[in-house]
């Protein structure tokens, strides 16, 4: 599991470092005291977890990850403040720990981070042997996808799937019949095997089924058949263009 700090205390630093070196299961790729370097760093050494102080000289890191956008990682968020822990947990934060950080419960929360990534990892398995089931079948014949919640697991049928929204490693469907669907995989789990469906990822955030799409804005939005407005990234105008000329 590869770790990066996000720390600006020399001495907490230190003692960050001293703690995670301890884990066989942690990797340190690198640490910065700032947001300008870690914004570079972060996205070229593609941590699994990252520790992150919430208040740095040049700003807090809140507006970092914001930036990043979902890269996959988990952020585990060091502050003196509690005041911050709503806001944390709301960016969507494994967790976070109060200063002096505590040994055992920073270890503790690196077993917890493991087994979650494992898990995380068994299910893109799955999800991976699905891809090749339905790839050997042919890529049109995806009919009905299992979609994995907390209490049970929902099949619903692909041609009732408008377009999927992704959000801090979240993933939500949404659904004909004004019906929404929250599971807890990212966008990229599903991309490969519903865009031989006809649908495409228009955006970072965005997987739009385009039986669905009524109008494609110039400026850089679709208008969907709900009135949802859907943006387009830059980068993926042209492509959006050329599927929609061969829409039959």
């Amino acid at each position: 599991m590869k770790l990066y700090i996000l720390e600006d205390e020399v001495r907490i630093l230190q003692h960050l470092l001293q703690v995670v070196q301890k884990n066989p299961n942690v990797l340190v790729v690198g640490h910065a005291a700032d947001n300008a370097t870690a914004a570079k760093e972060i996205p070229a050494l593609k941590p699994d977890i990252i520790l992150a102080d919430i208040r740095l000289k040049d700003g807090d890191s809140f507006r970092l990850f914001h930036e990043i956008g979902d890269t996959g990682f988990q952020v585990i968020f060091l502050t003196a403040y509690d005041q911050y822990a709503i806001q944390a947990l709301n960016m969507g934060a494994f967790g976070y720990l109060l200063k002096p950080i505590d040994e055992n419960a920073l270890s503790a929360m690196l077993d917890k981070c493991s087994q979650h990534r494992q898990q995380e990892q068994f299910d893109r398995q799955q999800l991976e042997i699905a891809r090749q089931h339905y790839g050997a079948q042919g890529a049109g014949n995806v009919k009905r996808l299992a979609l994995k919640r907390v209490e049970y697991m929902e099949i619903v049928s692909v041609e009732d799937i408008m377009y999927c929204k992704s959000d801090k490693g979240y993933t939500t469907f949404y659904l004909t019949g004004k019906r929404e669907i929250l599971v807890s995989k990212g966008l990229i789990e599903y991309e490969s095997i519903l865009g031989p469906a006809g649908f495409l990822r228009c955006h970072q955030s965005w997987l739009v089924n385009f039986q669905f799409v009524k109008k494609y804005y110039r400026e850089g939005y679709l208008q969907m058949e709900n009135n949802e407005q859907i943006p387009v990234s830059s980068r993926k105008r042209e492509e959006v263009l050329k599927f929609l000329e061969n829409i039959s």
